[in-house]
């Protein structure tokens, strides 16, 4: 049972540091019936979670499975630092009003995944609030800045000149002292924050916990643009509180490359299984748009539910396949005569009248089913559905 759980726990992971640590774990649990602890931490930079984020939070709900406590950790006293991670600048400071407003969401979205009862969601301000200043500098001996310039983000600008605060020095050792305060067992993070989840075993050792945890390192998921990490700054990313309809076109539209990568890190279907799917399509037996609709409708009923998985695939089927316009579309009235970046903009298909002008030029924008090739266009009175690429219809009542 052992290296069964083992084999599921290693799936889509990129790397683990001390497996014997993990298999002990394991093994203690199944002959002894002990729980361990695994953590995790999420700062609440943003409001929603994304599917990029759930490749953790999936990887935990799985160990739950195989005897894991869950250490929920939100970051609301980091949050307010804010992670210098694959940054080649000083990040913004975010105020604690905003901090925990978007911790309360975490709160409420984690529970789609995770199972309440092997879950302990923590505050890491609870715990630096009592270590104080002298505890703080305390924690600053215990690591020097050679070894931190080490690490690459933190090298490259310091060879560029370019600026680092010493809060972002700061940033490593707080994540690492989480687990100091929690006695995590594992450490569960993204490829890119090996160097933070070290820090929480070398943590653990200087302040004599009496334990090193492991760590277990995730592959980062790409968002929609097939090449950038997902992030909602980046606008690449698909939120786990967004609607069927705009999951499940979210979904369709990643590369069937891609497509294989999200089977191995967010579909429950076992890797045989999954095996059998891809070499059905090397194949030419099935179609990728079809495995691409089985995956879509897993992870969108996972959020949703299967009755709403269903609508979104005939609503999909209806826009994409049959060239139908959608069944539901916002209706908007605005004065005419209107300029349609400016027109784009204030309905919300567009960001900015600048990115308005960048689809048009690129024939993303279509007025009544034609594409718009004029990018000073004046929409006069008149009833028009606005398009921008395959999902974002509007009514817009010119008056």
């Amino acid at each position: 049972m052992v290296q069964k759980a083992l084999k599921e726990i290693k799936r889509g992971v990129a790397e683990i540091i001390d497996e014997e640590r993990v298999t002990e774990l394991l093994k203690n649990y199944y002959e002894n019936g002990e729980n361990y602890y695994i953590k995790a931490g999420f700062d609440p930079t943003a409001p929603d979670l994304h599917l990029g984020h759930t490749v953790l939070i999936q990887k935990m709900a799985l160990m739950q499975k195989y005897g894991a406590r869950v250490q929920f950790v939100i970051g609301d006293f980091t949050g307010m630092i804010g992670d210098p991670t694959g940054k080649n600048e000083t990040r913004k400071k975010l105020d604690r009003e905003t901090v925990l407003k978007n911790a309360k969401t975490y709160e409420e979205q984690v529970f789609k995944i995770l199972d309440p009862k092997k879950t302990d969601i923590v505050f890491n301000s609870t715990w630096f609030t009592e270590m104080g200043s002298i505890g703080l500098v305390e924690l600053t001996t215990t690591f020097n800045v050679a070894r931190m310039l080490e690490r690459e983000d933190f090298e490259k600008r310091f060879k560029s000149n370019t600026p680092i605060s010493i809060s972002e020095f700061l940033y490593p050792l707080l994540q690492g002292y989480d687990s100091v305060a929690l006695k995590s067992d594992i450490e569960l993070g993204g490829t890119d924050q090996t160097f933070n989840l070290l820090m929480g075993r070398h943590l653990q050792r200087a302040y004599n916990v009496g334990k090193e945890q492991a760590v277990i390192t995730m592959p980062l998921l790409e968002g929609l643009d097939g090449v950038n990490k997902m992030s909602k700054s980046l606008g690449n990313y698909i939120g786990i509180t967004e609607s069927a309809d705009d999951m499940f076109g979210k979904l369709m539209s990643i590369s069937d490359e891609l497509m294989w990568k999200y089977y191995e890190v967010l579909s429950d279907k076992d890797l045989e299984e999954i095996k059998e799917l891809q070499k059905s399509v090397d194949e030419g037996s099935l179609h990728p748009k079809k495995a691409k609709e089985m995956l879509a409708l897993e992870i969108v009923e996972r959020y949703h539910d299967s009755n709403k998985a269903q609508k979104a695939k005939v609503e999909f089927d209806k826009v994409h396949s049959k060239k139908e316009l959608p069944s539901d579309m916002n209706e908007y009235a605005l004065s005419a005569p209107i300029w349609i970046a400016k027109a784009l903009n204030e309905i919300g298909l567009e960001s900015s009248t600048s990115q308005a002008r960048r689809d048009i030029k690129q024939g993303a924008v279509k007025i009544d089913g034609q594409k718009c090739q004029d990018e000073q266009l004046q929409l006069q009175k008149g009833e028009y559905i606005l398009q921008v690429g395959k999902r974002k219809f509007a009514k817009v009542k010119v008056v």
